[in-house]
């Protein structure tokens, strides 16, 4: 069956923390070539790692794509004919698929230990080698099989990569792309917990699902050659690969959460207008014509359909540049009539459920209501950047204070966002580093809220919300680091 001229596109992000301004990114560019083609825009979880699996991403997931204006034909909380689009129930589909590939020789049962594994990555690396697996497992006779799995030792799935030879494909992008197979590793496809990893579900997937054109980011070209070998392995046609150049923050690194939020429930919390921020990812990459809108740079979603072309994407990174982000939102802004200012006011900074939990915090705190603002400002301001007299502990050095303050974020990152995770971890981070738990919290306390009288820290840590407060640590310490090189 030859491939369909009719675009079925998926984006498929994993429930692991926040929504990505990435996600966002390449979803859009899925959703436009679905819509300008009369085709279906899938959206599917790839949950399988459940390591770091988060509960409450799927739901995050759904709510920031639709905040900026995307829905979906296909999906988990929507239905569709090739359902389930979650990947964790269907798993028996990908064991069924791994059964195949052990069948016709393309993969095998590699029975080597993390330490076995990690005794050859280390000789390896002495060896000035790149690390791979080095194929202990291809050639083991049946009867050692056999003994293994009757011991009930644990295996892992691994295709089985030719030594000899390469692989191409096209990138649509990009023409031919070549990869010589000794650089391509022996993939693990199933772990031994019985899932599979993004390779095999990744294709299994695009197959079954009729996807007709891959469009992902950059990153996963290493990876594609993997996928194409699978797809030979079961005999099936190649979609069209599309792989987007990634976003980069000013200076041409790749976006990352250390240098610029890059959590849409961030942008949400912090008073963007959902257009504002489909219309910047709009801008990124170069698929819209520079004429649009007589040069603006705004345009609307349904411009973006009419006038949106895949093919003119440039390859050179687009610049995530926050400050333009800002920029274009007070454009956007200043466009309101008087009444939509306010409603934007009342659906975000001054919502009614965000303002009742913040009242609820001062309550018992205050004498009159016209101190409301005296205890909840930070709340609502969007740059807070303590003096050392106050975010400075006595008998701390600066130097060693912000060492703690990044500890503080690393922790934080990693932490459910609930007042009864984030009191003992901080408290056990403030005992491995010599930290009082006075000073460890009064820290956190000037930093989030530019003083050392506040609501209770914890509480409102949990009401500014995750993204807002790593946000706020992040500027602290890039304020920080800029003016120690002013003074040198």
């Amino acid at each position: 069956m030859s491939l369909s001229s009719t675009p079925r596109v998926r984006i498929a992000p994993s429930p692991t923390g926040d929504p990505h301004v990435g996600t966002a990114y390449i979803g859009l560019i899925n959703f436009l070539v679905a819509r300008q083609g009369g085709g279906k825009f899938v959206l599917r979880i790839e949950d399988t790692d459940r390591t770091r699996f988060v509960p409450t991403s799927e739901q995050m997931i759904f709510d920031a794509l639709r905040w900026i204006g995307l829905s979906w034909d296909e999906g988990p909380d929507v239905g569709g004919p090739f359902g389930p689009y979650r990947q964790s129930e269907r798993t028996e589909i990908y064991q069924k698929h791994a059964e195949i590939l052990l069948a016709n020789g393309a993969a095998y049962r590699c029975f080597c230990t993390p330490e076995e594994l990690e005794a050859s990555r280390k000789q390896q690396i002495a060896a000035k080698m790149a690390p791979r697996y080095a194929g202990i497992c291809r050639k083991l006779s049946e009867a050692t099989i056999e003994s293994n799995l009757a011991a009930g030792k644990p295996f892992v799935i691994r295709m089985r990569v030719p030594w000899e030879g390469s692989t191409t494909f096209r990138d649509e992008l990009r023409g031919d792309i070549t990869f010589e197979h000794t650089n391509v590793d022996d993939q693990v496809l199933m772990k031994s917990d019985g899932f599979p990893t993004y390779h095999l579900a990744n294709v299994v997937d695009d197959h079954l699902m009729q996807i007709t054109d891959v469009i992902r980011a950059e990153e996963w070209i290493s990876s594609t050659p993997k996928h194409v070998l699978l797809y030979q392995f079961f005999g099936w046609e190649l979609p069209r690969f599309w792989h987007m150049p990634l976003l980069r923050n000013a200076d041409k690194s790749k976006i990352s959460k250390r240098k610029n939020p890059v959590s849409l429930v961030y942008y949400r919390q912090a008073g963007f207008l959902p257009q504002t921020v489909l219309n910047f990812l709009g801008l990124m990459g170069g698929g819209m014509p520079a004429d649009i809108n007589n040069s603006t740079e705004k345009f609307t979603l349904e411009e973006m359909i009419q006038h949106f072309s895949i093919k003119n994407i440039r390859l050179g990174g687009p610049v995530f540049d926050l400050t333009k982000l800002k920029w274009l939102n007070g454009e956007y802004l200043r466009a309101l009539s008087p009444d939509d200012f306010y409603t934007a006011l009342r659906s975000t900074v001054l919502a009614d459920d965000y303002l009742k939990e913040i009242a609820a915090l001062i309550q018992t705190r205050i004498e009159t209501l016209g101190q409301f603002g005296d205890l909840t400002g930070f709340f609502f301001a969007d740059d807070i950047l303590p003096a050392p007299e106050v975010f400075l502990p006595k008998k701390r050095t600066l130097e060693e204070t912000l060492a703690f303050v990044v500890e503080q974020l690393t922790l934080l990152e990693a932490t459910d966002w609930t007042t009864a995770a984030l009191e003992p971890a901080l408290k056990q981070l403030g005992d491995s580093h010599g930290w009082l738990v006075k000073e460890n919290f009064m820290l956190l306390r000037a930093i989030l809220t530019g003083s050392t009288m506040s609501p209770p820290l914890l509480e409102s840590m949990v009401v500014f919300g995750k993204a807002r407060t790593l946000d706020r640590l992040r500027r602290f310490l890039d304020a920080q680091k800029k003016s120690a090189g002013q003074k040198k």
